[in-house]
């Protein structure tokens, strides 16, 4: 009786075992190499390959993670069977060649499923966020907007420019017109061209061209403003006059107009990127208030980081009476 009783409870204990075995192998077999997919997929394979839209390489990538972690899982489950750790799973069918590639496509195949969740999840976590992201900008944009105003409409360039055409009346009257036209076709573009979140580089480009002829009418001196542009637009696209408020700040503290290349523009248009390097010389005694004739540069920061973030980079400095601004914006 005494050793039936003995039988039974070595058999309970031995069967309590293999259950617990049981568990730690299917936590091996198919929780691991599915926490491993799953967090490799969500912060790896989405991030720099689905999101950049690199379709072909996030599938490589992916089906090299799932075999991976199987692999390593497959591997420490065989260590830890043959070190006695684990019930052998070898009666069950996990012996021979065979069998283990059977077994680590399976266990690829369920860690699949866990990464296809990870990028769902990952999606749809980015998505909310560029909704909120464009909801601020739309916000941004509309008290960046507020601000082009101001600073675009300002009497003073308003007045200055045309009492400057007043007197070339006068004088000629044909190119009195040009410039008329041309100040026309400025504010045209503040007021209609800026709704979109991007227009045409060239367009851009004809903005600027034509606010600084409107500028040169102040002076006598021709070569005080020389803007170029090295390359070509090809219908690139760039947000709405992020580079005009560089250049108003550079009129307003370039005041000696018979330095000539007292202001200095180029554009330098890639294949992937677009920058804009201005230059200007001022006098360190002149003081002007900058936050209250346009634009500031924390401003103007801030919209170039709502607008292109992590695609810009922008560099000021102040060296020898020469400010320059250095802003690099990465195309498409």
């Amino acid at each position: 009786m005494l050793a039936v009783f003995y039988r039974s409870s070595s058999h309970s204990v031995d069967q309590t075992a293999r259950i617990e075995n049981a568990f730690e192998s299917l936590f091996l077999f198919a929780f691991l190499p599915s926490v491993i997919t799953f967090y490799g997929c969500y912060f790896l394979i989405f991030p720099h390959y689905l999101q950049q839209k690199k379709i072909t390489f996030s599938i490589i990538y992916g089906i090299l993670i799932t075999i991976g972690a199987s692999i390593i899982v497959y591997i420490l489950m065989r260590y830890l069977i043959e070190s006695g750790q684990l019930m052998d799973m070898d009666k069950g069918g996990i012996n021979g060649r065979s069998t283990a590639i059977r077994t680590i496509l399976v266990m690829s195949f369920i860690a699949s499923i866990s990464g296809i969740v990870a990028m769902v999840i990952k999606g749809f976590i980015t998505w909310v966020d560029e909704i909120k992201l464009k909801e601020e900008l739309r916000w941004k944009n509309h008290e960046t907007e507020m601000a082009l105003v101001k600073a675009q409409l300002d009497p003073h360039f308003l007045f200055n420019t045309l009492n400057n055409i007043d007197v070339l009346l006068l004088e000629d009257a044909a190119n009195a017109s040009n410039y008329l036209n041309k100040l026309s076709d400025i504010l045209r573009f503040m007021l209609y061209e800026t709704k979109t979140d991007t227009i045409l580089l060239e367009k851009e480009i004809e903005y600027i061209e034509k606010y600084i002829e409107l500028q040169k009418i102040r002076t006598s001196n021709a070569n005080f403003i020389n803007f170029q542009i090295i390359g070509s637009p090809d219908n690139k696209k760039i947000a709405p006059m992020v580079f005009i408020q560089f250049i108003e700040n550079a009129f307003k503290h370039s005041t000696n107009k018979k330095i000539d290349h007292a202001i200095q523009v180029q554009l330098f248009i890639e294949k992937k990127t677009t920058r804009f390097v201005c230059k200007n010389k001022f006098d360190p005694k002149r003081k002007l208030n900058q936050e209250s004739n346009g634009l500031g540069n924390d401003l103007i920061q801030k919209r170039l980081n709502l607008i292109y973030p992590d695609k810009h980079n922008l560099e000021l400095s102040n060296h020898c009476n020469l400010y320059t601004v250095n802003l690099t914006i990465q195309n498409g």
